[in-house]
């Protein structure tokens, strides 16, 4: 049913597009209220959650690690899996970030004659990397709607994505890769029975989301064309805060930008926020220094403690009548 409901709401979503379309009175609403007012909501959501994330305290050295920690010097010691030190800790998280490399070593567990048999799931993790740096490069490439003059650098990576040239105009291989991604992502939850117990409406939602963003994206390069011109002038407009509403869109770009205002609204209050959360987590973050500094917590509230000396000062008397032993007598 989650998954039904997350697909409703998508077409719940292209209704209202296609309604918007169709009343050329709310152009203005859909080309500038609408995408102003999601970023500005992305904006200020992301910040928010970095900050009230930022503030959590954290006394203690806490870093998931599952190697050798630096102690004696003929101990060899797993500079990766538990970072001694702050250059050690960002090698840790670049190779997390780019690629993904706590889930390279995801497993799956099976029964197999009533015995637990753990195997490689490396599909997962391939299937992920794909989908994030298809997604990564997608977004770079359309910075060519929001800059002028075009940096090179997004010339350059949009010469390399398309470098099959395999239709006109040229199909890009990250479109291909995402979708591929996003399928896999959709159908793994869909079929895996226990992933599919724990999903919930937001997990369905989110790639449905994005994978109706990638679909539209791509109807509208390679089969549905719409004014390129209009588009980069209007969205020139957000950034210059000159609103700028075109004259002729077609349906599918009103789905198109709909779609993306509604994840770019929704994204800093969803789980699609580990994104900026990865960086914030103690677990990644810290170094595992625990044997070369101790750790004390700054927000322990001071307690009034009744040490043994004072309580066999206090008990003296009937601890020697009970027959009880006194460091002093």
């Amino acid at each position: 049913m989650n998954m039904v409901f997350s697909l409703l709401a998508i077409v719940i979503l292209i209704f209202i597009a296609l309604g918007g379309a169709v009343l050329a009175g709310l152009k203005p609403v859909f080309f500038v209220v609408i995408p102003c007012s999601a970023f500005a909501v992305f904006v200020a959501g992301f910040i928010y959650r970095i900050l009230s994330w930022g503030r959590l305290p954290v006394p203690f050295s806490i870093p998931t690690t599952c190697g050798q920690a630096k102690s004696l010097p003929w101990i060899k010691s797993d500079y990766l899996e538990s970072p001694p030190c702050t250059a050690t800790v960002i090698g840790r998280m670049a190779l997390e970030v780019l690629l993904f490399r706590s889930l390279f070593r995801n497993t799956r567990l099976y029964l197999y004659d009533e015995r637990p048999v753990y195997a490689s799931a490396k599909w997962l993790w391939f299937f992920a990397l794909l989908f994030h740096w298809s997604l990564l490069v997608i977004i770079l490439r359309h910075m060519r709607f929001f800059i002028e003059p075009v940096a090179p650098l997004i010339n350059g990576l949009a010469a390399i994505d398309g470098f099959f040239d395999i239709a006109i105009p040229t199909f890009f291989l990250s479109d291909a890769a995402i979708i591929l991604a996003l399928t896999f992502l959709f159908l793994r939850r869909v079929v895996v029975r226990e992933l599919r117990y724990i999903s919930l409406f937001t997990d369905y939602f989110a790639v449905a989301l994005i994978l109706g963003i990638a679909i539209t994206g791509i109807l509208m390069r390679n089969f549905f064309p719409v004014d390129i011109e209009e588009v980069k002038t209007m969205a020139l407009g957000w950034v210059t805060f000159a609103p700028y509403v075109p004259k002729e869109m077609s349906a599918l770009f009103y789905i198109h930008l709909l779609l993306v205002s509604v994840l770019l609204a929704w994204f800093p209050f969803s789980k699609l926020m580990h994104m900026g959360g990865v960086f914030l987590s103690p677990t990644r973050n810290m170094a595992n220094d625990s044997r070369m500094r101790r750790h004390i917590n700054p927000w322990n509230a001071p307690v009034k403690v009744h040490t043994y000396e004072e309580y066999e000062d206090e008990y003296r008397d009937k601890m020697k009548e009970a027959g009880l032993p006194l460091d002093k007598e």
